[in-house]
């Protein structure tokens, strides 16, 4: 690149970080504010939504099986508006949806129709099918006759549905007779049988239009519930952590971005430069994306922007530590910057591809707040990978172009000492090892005392939500000031969950579970000090928003995304145990920040499940940094390799990586921290925990295993032979 072409690639640098800002900040459009941060899609905890309660129709003690299930069919049916819905039971017989991002009550009810009762019925009025043989059914297109795309819904049926459905339309496919859809005791579709039908899978086809295909598939699906349900209210509620959370994150993440900048420049100089631009163009342009793929912000997706964030610096930080490198071996500046891409890229490919796999397996497989944590990391990892290697090459590439050229502005790496960290194994094992013993331990006494061994929030073992009408109207900050504290202080629970009803003064608390005293109490306070009557305030149990489904595939989901990273590693480094060591520092670091939560007695609730995913992909991708750096060292010392040596070394030359990336990612969790609400607090404040754990696993622990593993695990085996396979594996 001559000097002609680095000042343009610069100028077009600028003026796309400006330009990107300026719709970041304003939007396209100055009326809609379309493309900017105020129109990304919020969830309940940061801008509210739409609170609907629904009531068993007939019967007020319906079974607990029936409940799970229509609860669990339901929040299928409401992931298809946000991905942060949440779908609990209130009361014996009452379901509550709250649909975030959303302010239209009466156009939710109408989409998602009135869950009643519905039948497929013959010709002869006889019942062949019930909403519950069916198991799913979407709106979709199919090719006609003449090579036309017509809109359709194809219906999928269970087990016993099938062999149903098989019987009826063998009796009704000689005369072509119709199969009607009875909804509400009305008739939604009268399909003619055109075929025998064995399989289970249906398709009903000559809709008009793609949304009358859409109508009736949802039409089927609520109407496929175990119980029949009839609307009781809906209300439009506001965000749970009020106004003042969001701007007290963003503060926080302006001043953590901020900082990080400076940090970027003042350590790497002119390659601090050129990344601190990509990292704002990153910055804006997730902004952008967030928008565009029209995703739901809540605080677990925040989770995966800070984890991308983090792994931007990342990959930059491994590029220029290369490039300083390169020029200690006495390469021009030039050559280094070329070489240092080069070398890093491997690096930087493996570790974001491992986070990947855990992102789309959760994303795949995950419900709720999962599933949205996974589309937000993925999106984050993908940008980044983009801005480091294509965005900051550029940059850094026209820098040099106009006059950049001195190594001084660059730096020359040191040759240090390598440091005796596979020495000192035991102590680090053991000091690991008491940690998570003394979590373990925690988790007894907690159990004995309170019956659960962690600090559960309603999230997970519900509670109960008092709806309270105030003489006049508070605001979310007035009532986290002034009621909540009271609050607390009687039902003993710091996590009291807060949320308007818009357009009245009726506020809704959710609480763990109060008893009929802590109630009565709870009243009088309330009468008492904010002049509330008492004959208004109603109480119901609420089970937990995070279901036993929704944790179950949560765990699932995990587990097939660690083994997909251990045969992607194992797969990329030919050793199996590199794979071994790396999900084994996971399995480290999880379990030392659960003794976190039960030391400190922090509470569970929805944030948990999102922190420990981050944790997950941040301890990988650590640990895929420094296996990098044993795999290329294996590779260069050939049969000479001193196996505890070369890990030391290894570890020694990527450890400013470890420390940096570590500090960067812990600056921008360190300023929610401070800054944030309590609830982000109690967000940010193991995150931080697992942010240190997964550097100090990285740095003394992966390398000691993949060395034990690889000389006591094994037949001993002569150092040439040792040496022949590191560099095989390294090819």
């Amino acid at each position: 690149m001559d000097k002609k072409k680095g000042i343009i690639t610069l100028v077009a640098a600028v003026a796309l970080l400006i330009a990107c800002t300026f719709v970041a900040v304003f939007g396209v459009d100055s009326a809609t504010k379309t493309g900017s941060a105020s129109n990304i899609k919020l969830g309940l905890d940061l801008a509210g939504g739409v609170s609907i309660t629904y009531e068993v129709v007939g019967d007020d003690n319906p079974s607990a099986e029936d409940m799970n299930d229509t609860i669990f069919k339901l929040q299928q049916r409401a992931d298809s508006y946000s991905t942060e819905a949440q779908v609990y039971q209130e009361g014996s017989n009452r379901i509550n949806i709250e649909i975030p991002g959303v302010s239209d009550a009466n156009a939710i009810l109408e989409e998602l129709g009135s869950p009643g009762s519905l039948m497929f019925m013959d010709t002869n009025g006889e019942v062949v099918l019930t909403g519950t043989d069916v198991a799913d059914a979407q709106a979709g297109y199919q090719s006609d006759d003449l090579g036309n795309q017509e809109p359709v819904v194809s219906l999928s049926l269970t087990e016993e549905g099938t062999q149903k459905f098989a019987d009826a339309t063998k009796a009704a496919y000689p005369n072509h007779d119709v199969i009607y859809i009875i909804y509400d005791n009305e008739v939604v579709s009268a399909p003619r049988v055109q075929a025998e039908i064995t399989d289970g899978r249906a398709v009903i086809n000559g809709m008009g239009s793609f949304e009358e295909a859409n109508i009736l598939a949802s039409t089927i699906r609520i109407g496929g519930l175990s119980l029949e349900l009839s609307e009781m209210r809906s209300n439009v509620v506001g965000a749970q952590l009020g106004s003042n959370a969001i701007r007290t994150s963003l503060i926080a993440g302006a001043i953590g971005l901020a900082i990080i900048v400076i940090f970027m420049i003042a350590v790497y100089w002119i390659p601090g430069v050129a990344s601190s631009l990509a990292l704002c163009l990153y910055t804006v342009m997730l902004v952008l994306l967030l928008n565009g793929f029209d995703m739901t912000l809540t605080l677990p997706g925040i989770a995966g922007i800070i984890l991308s964030i983090g792994m931007a610096v990342d990959a930059n930080v491994i590029i220029f530590a290369r490039i300083r490198e390169e020029i200690a071996t006495g390469k021009t500046v030039r050559s280094s910057i070329k070489i240092g891409f080069q070398k890093a890229f491997s690096a930087i490919f493996d570790g974001n591809v491992t986070t990947l796999i855990a992102a789309a397996v959760l994303g795949w497989m995950g419900t709720g707040t999962i599933k949205g944590f996974a589309q937000t990391l993925a999106l984050g990892i993908v940008l980044s990978m983009f801005t480091a290697l294509v965005v900051t090459r550029l940059i850094l590439n026209a820098l040099y172009a106009v006059g950049f050229q001195n190594e001084k502005y660059y730096g020359r790496a040191k040759d240090r000492k390598p440091i005796d960290f596979l020495g000192k194994k035991a102590v680090f094992f053991a000091v690991s090892g008491a940690v998570i013993v003394a979590g373990f331990v925690f988790m007894g006494i907690n159990k004995a005392s309170t019956g659960n061994p962690l600090n559960y929030s309603l999230e997970f073992i519900g509670g109960t939500s008092t709806n309270v009408t105030f003489p006049e109207n508070r605001s979310i900050e007035d009532l986290d000031a002034n009621v909540v504290p009271v609050i607390e202080d009687i039902s003993g629970d710091p996590n009291v969950q807060t949320q308007k009803v818009q357009g009245t003064n009726e506020v809704i608390f959710k609480t763990r579970t109060l008893s009929v005293e802590q109630r009565e109490e709870l009243n009088e306070a309330l009468a008492e000090q904010f002049g509330v009557d008492e004959s208004g305030i109603t109480a119901e149990t609420i089970s937990s928003t995070i279901s036993s489904e929704m944790r179950s595939s949560a765990v699932l989901a995990i587990l097939v995304a660690t083994v997909l990273m251990l045969i992607y590693i194992w797969f990329r480094f030919k050793d199996i145990r590199f794979g071994a060591s790396s999900v084994l520092a996971l399995l480290h670091d999880v379990l030392v920040v659960l003794a976190f939560y039960a030391i400190a007695k922090v509470s569970v609730g929805n944030t948990f499940i999102a922190c420990m995913l981050t944790i997950v992909g941040y301890s990988i991708n650590a640990t895929i940094v420094i296996f990098d750096r044993v795999r290329e060292n294996l590779q260069l010392a050939g049969s000479k390799a001193d196996l505890q040596q070369l890990v030391d070394q290894s570890v020694t030359q990527t450890l400013s990586r470890s420390i940096f990336t570590s500090l960067t990612t812990f600056i921008m969790v360190a300023a929610l921290y401070v800054l944030g609400v309590s609830s982000i607090k109690e967000f940010a404040l193991p995150l931080m925990v697992g942010i240190v754990c997964g550097a100090y696993s990285s740095v003394c622990l992966t390398g000691a295993m993949w060395y034990l593993m690889r000389t006591k695990l094994v037949k001993k085996e002569s150092p040439a032979a040792q040496g022949k396979k590191g560099q095989k594996a390294a090819k």
